[in-house]
């Protein structure tokens, strides 16, 4: 694909390195040559110096074999501005990054498709999804459905009290009466595992796990954890990411939201008529014991500085708080932060990226989400007819080493994959792959099986 980004930012450098490992022709649009410096340097693309909102910039890059247009520049009306002029250029797809839930109203989105903006992208809100359910389901660090629930992605860390711990996958599969979770993936050391059947699960795993809904209680047992949904919850941090946690959230949960801005606590009050909204420094353990922190199931930290949000967390951990989520959008303290022993990190750029990357993919890709701390993608896909993984059992098809079938969707039924099982036409299918397998995989979700 020729694929044209506008904004050099912390999304679109991101976006570049993840796409440039797939076969894309990419060109990278900034005005501030220093943020294209590093990225020309580092990776294969093509860059120009100026304005994405510049009409002779964007017919230079936006030629008539542009498949995709990424307008995730720091300001709004420049993101909006050059997409339509992006389209009207001939670009067939075009996504821009937005910063205003108004333009997410269904008749506002119509607005904007009749403008020639395909798709809009509002970064604040794909995070605060990712915290809600994962607030709803507190016994895994990261977590994802497909097709409904009937099978879902938990990501386990392994403490010294698991279970499974010393053991290898092939002793659990044989443990278990029928096959309900499979472990696609461990996260050992900041490397990414595919695992296979003589691999043991050690102390400190992150252990990426595919489960049916009757595998889920069977599951907690694998790790030790418990899955409880949490009731009472603190936010630091007024952040558009926090009033979306807490609008959602607070008629059902008892919530508690702190920042240090006055102004920003009078303006989140008004708007969030059942959260109770506190003036205050987050960094001041006093102050967060003094609000109940020791009394809260969860703790989700979302200010502006990642620093403030993992000592926080850590901080919450320490005094024994069940669920500890914190924003870190500096890249180079996530695994720092997950090593910690917070429960769970969210990102909005790879949470962004995530989302955008999906249109760049396989036709037959309905769902794909990078796992944060690791370069690794889980892929949903619909298998069409002829596609070269109907071929015959997983085993014997050559499916790529660097990639591994977590399960699948059939009639309505979820099942776990094994070396054994056949996939069949129009089946729902979980992959977790690493970046080494993209290329390799499209050639098993195409119908043309030779």
């Amino acid at each position: 694909m020729r694929i044209v980004i506008a904004g050099a930012g912390e999304v679109g450098t991101h976006l570049a390195k993840m796409l440039s490992q797939s076969e894309h022709e990419i060109i990278l649009i900034d005005s501030e040559v220093e943020r294209l410096k590093p990225v020309d340097a580092a990776i294969d693309v093509l860059t120009y110096e100026g304005s994405a909102t510049s009409i002779n910039i964007l017919k230079e890059a936006v030629k008539k074999n542009t498949d995709l247009f990424i307008a995730v520049a720091h300001y709004e009306d420049t993101n909006i501005t050059s997409a339509i002029l992006a389209k009207k250029l001939g670009a067939k797809k075009v996504i821009a990054r937005i910063d205003n839930m108004e333009y997410l109203e269904r008749t506002n989105k119509e607005f904007f498709r009749e403008m020639g903006i395909d798709h809009l992208i509002y970064p604040e809100l794909i995070a605060a999804k990712e915290v809600i359910s994962l607030l709803k389901e507190t016994g895994t660090t990261e977590f994802m459905d497909f097709a409904g629930g009937l099978l879902s992605l938990y990501v386990q860390k392994l403490e010294k009290n698991a279970p499974v711990l010393n053991r290898t996958l092939e002793e659990v599969a044989n443990s278990l009466g029928s096959i309900k979770y499979r472990a696609v993936a461990i996260k050992r050391h900041e490397k990414t595992i595919i695992p296979r059947g003589k691999e043991e699960f050690k102390e400190g795993d992150l252990a990426f796990v595919i489960s049916t809904r009757d595998g889920i209680s069977d599951l907690m047992k694998f790790s030790g954890k418990k899955n409880v949904q949490a009731k009472s919850i603190m936010i630091l941090g007024g952040s558009r990411i926090g009033r979306h946690i807490a609008l959602k959230l607070q008629h059902d949960c008892q919530v508690k939201l702190i920042d240090i801005d006055m102004e920003k606590c009078r303006d989140l009050a008004e708007a969030l008529e059942e959260t109770l909204v506190i003036n205050g420094d987050g960094r001041n353990g006093d102050l967060l014991a003094e609000e109940g922190l020791q009394h809260m199931d969860a703790f989700v930290a979302v200010t502006g500085n990642s620093e403030t949000n993992i000592l926080a967390c850590l901080l919450a951990k320490k005094i024994g708080v069940m669920k500890t989520i914190a924003e870190v959008e500096n890249m180079e303290y996530i695994n720092l932060a997950e090593n910690s022993g917070i429960d769970t990190i969210i990102n909005k750029k790879i949470a962004t990226a995530s989302r955008i990357f999906r249109h760049t993919m396989n036709p037959n890709v309905t769902q794909v989400k990078m796992m944060t701390g690791t370069d690794a993608e889980v892929i949903e896909y619909n298998v069409p007819e002829n596609a070269r993984i109907t071929g015959g059992p997983l085993k014997l098809i050559d499916f790529p080493k660097d990639a591994i079938v977590g399960g699948g969707i059939r009639n309505y039924k979820p099942y776990i994959a094994t070396g054994d099982t056949l996939i069949e036409a129009n089946d729902k299918v979980v992959v977790f792959a690493l970046p080494s397998a993209f290329d390799k995989l499209n050639r098993f979700f195409t119908g043309d099986r030779h």
